[in-house]
């Protein structure tokens, strides 16, 4: 079964209001290349479950997201990305369940599963039970009788993820030392997509990694997109670090709206390859050495 699709493609079976996840995490692997999609997009009302990055603070510029769901919304390198600084400094964002990052792992695992809750300690004893009312906590059935936190299912519409390779059929390898939870995200979903660097044939992908880098089958995936440099500005190691440079340009943009204007037109209302283009191309996209924590 061929599953290839074009970013636009994708958007279009995407509906107002709709709960997405957001693979990746921070400044790393997350699937700008559909991200921009969504952005030059119709679509408003979002609700956005992620680990957040670029990908938020874009979004809440464009007034296109109603809710987040999150555990933090960082560029790595620069600690807090500034236009989710700004929307909620401004009350452009109200509605936010800032949670544990373990309870949003947690949370997707549950959805993935078909349980409506998952018991954990995380979020025990901290601010997150007092800026959440609804959430609960249960209590061991067991001679324990131990109090947990009850970590709600994150139910998702739709996941969008990027990964280093996919096949047409929608196995996705993952090469750097890390797949986050792009498997939960997939998992936890009604309608899952992937972009990827490339697509190639499946035994190819089995002699660019040993097996455990394939973290996405086929079940969990509805649709593919080739699109090369498809986390930039974040990173998709071994391919391409985070591109510090571009980062602090489009965060020098949140308290200025002709630098935000400015931005917007070159980087977000233009095409992939334009995209691309934009921002160096290739060839200087993939000189940008992996990061080092």
């Amino acid at each position: 079964m061929n599953k290839r699709m074009t970013a636009r493609s994708v958007v279009a079976e995407l509906r107002d209001g709709m709960t997405i996840g957001v693979g990746g995490w921070g400044a790393r692997r997350k699937p700008m290349a559909l991200v921009r999609e969504i952005a030059r997009s119709p679509l408003t009302d979002l609700t956005l479950v992620t680990y957040g990055g670029p990908e938020v603070g874009i979004l809440c510029a464009l007034g296109k997201v109603k809710k987040l769901v999150f555990g933090f919304v960082s560029l790595d390198l620069i600690p807090l990305d500034a236009h989710f600084r700004a929307a909620r400094q401004a009350g452009k964002l109200p509605d936010v369940m800032e949670i544990d990052e373990g309870m949003l792992q947690w949370g997707l695992k549950a959805a993935m599963i078909r349980v409506p809750f998952l018991p954990c300690r995380a979020g025990l004893g901290t601010d997150v039970e007092a800026l959440n009312p609804g959430l609960r906590t249960v209590e061991s059935p067991y001679d324990d009788k131990e109090v947990l936190m009850a970590m709600p299912a994150l139910e998702l519409d739709a996941a969008i993820v990027h990964v280093d390779h996919c096949d047409e059929r929608g196995n996705g390898q993952v090469l750097g030392p890390d797949p986050y939870f792009d498997d939960l995200f997939c998992g936890a979903a009604k309608k899952r997509y992937v972009s990827c660097e490339a697509i190639l044939p499946t035994d190819e992908m089995t002699n660019q990694g040993c097996i455990h880098s394939m973290v996405l089958n086929r079940t969990l995936t509805d649709g593919v997109v080739e699109a090369p440099l498809g986390a930039h500005p974040t990173a998709c190691v071994p391919k391409y670090g985070i591109d510090l440079e571009h980062l602090k340009e489009y965060s020098a943009t949140a308290k200025d709206a002709e630098l935000w204007s400015a931005y917007k037109a070159k980087y977000v209302d233009v095409d992939h390859d334009a995209y691309v283009n934009a921002v160096g191309g290739v060839e200087r996209v993939g000189q940008i050495p992996a990061p080092i924590f």
